[in-house]
């Protein structure tokens, strides 16, 4: 498995995407790094498939690895789990991803990312979508299957659950949390071209990444400091 996984790196060479290569796919907000953490402090992914905006099989799964390789480089120390929520408001079997994009999604997050999801929260999905799940858990490896939590609003239960998880005054109010929060692309945008920065001088690409007034806009440059800070990504070549 681990040679598989470094064979596929070698190729698709996951640390050298930038944000601006996938940036049009980031434009809606259907998938992003939140700013708030659970309440381990885990990275947190907000996944809105019901924002999906564009066709491209390939843009969509780069815009996937990039954040991934993201979330991973922000993981806080001690750390080596995200989380996702995902938010199904505005989804239906007319904006669902095709079969293929389920499962080559599938393939990447357990073949080349195993273990690194600790739970993911499906809010409020509709009835629709069961139909859906009943297919694409079998792409799942059973560990997965079982980390995946569906959350109803009207649903005690499954609320208490995810509160386990989340303090709700963190939570975004699409979550059925108290944080007005909403996401800001351009605002997005600048966070990812700072990480870029970082995430190329972990890898030693310096080369593959411009002075700093080529890649950031709006006069945000990242300081010395943090272009040279050295995250713990213990096991980020799995």
């Amino acid at each position: 498995m681990l040679e598989e996984s470094l064979k596929w790196r070698s190729t698709y060479k996951p640390e050298e995407i930038r944000w601006n290569e996938v940036a049009l796919e980031g434009e809606t907000g259907k998938l992003y790094r939140a700013k708030f953490h659970d309440r381990e402090g885990r990275t947190v992914l907000v996944l809105r498939p019901g924002k999906q905006n564009t066709n491209s099989l390939d843009g969509q799964l780069r815009h996937l690895v990039y954040l991934l390789e993201n979330a991973i480089i922000n993981l806080p120390e001690g750390q080596e789990q995200m989380i996702w929520l995902i938010d199904f408001t505005g989804w239906s079997l007319s904006n669902a991803v095709p079969m293929r994009t389920a499962r080559d999604t599938t393939n990447i997050l357990q073949n080349h990312y195993p273990e690194r999801l600790a739970n993911a929260f499906l809010y409020n999905p509709p009835r629709v979508f069961e139909a859906f799940w009943k297919v694409v858990k079998y792409f799942l490896d059973p560990k997965t299957h079982h980390k995946v939590n569906f959350v109803y609003p009207k649903n005690e239960e499954s609320i208490k659950v995810m509160h386990k998880y989340f303090d709700p005054e963190v939570l975004p109010l699409e979550f059925g949390g108290k944080n007005k929060v909403e996401y800001d692309h351009e605002e997005f945008s600048k966070m990812m071209e700072k990480d870029d920065i970082k995430t190329a001088a972990f890898w030693g690409l310096k080369d593959k990444v411009g002075p700093p007034s080529e890649q950031l806009s709006n006069g945000h440059v990242a300081s010395d400091k943090r272009a040279e800070e050295t995250p713990n990504v213990a096991a980020q070549a799995s």
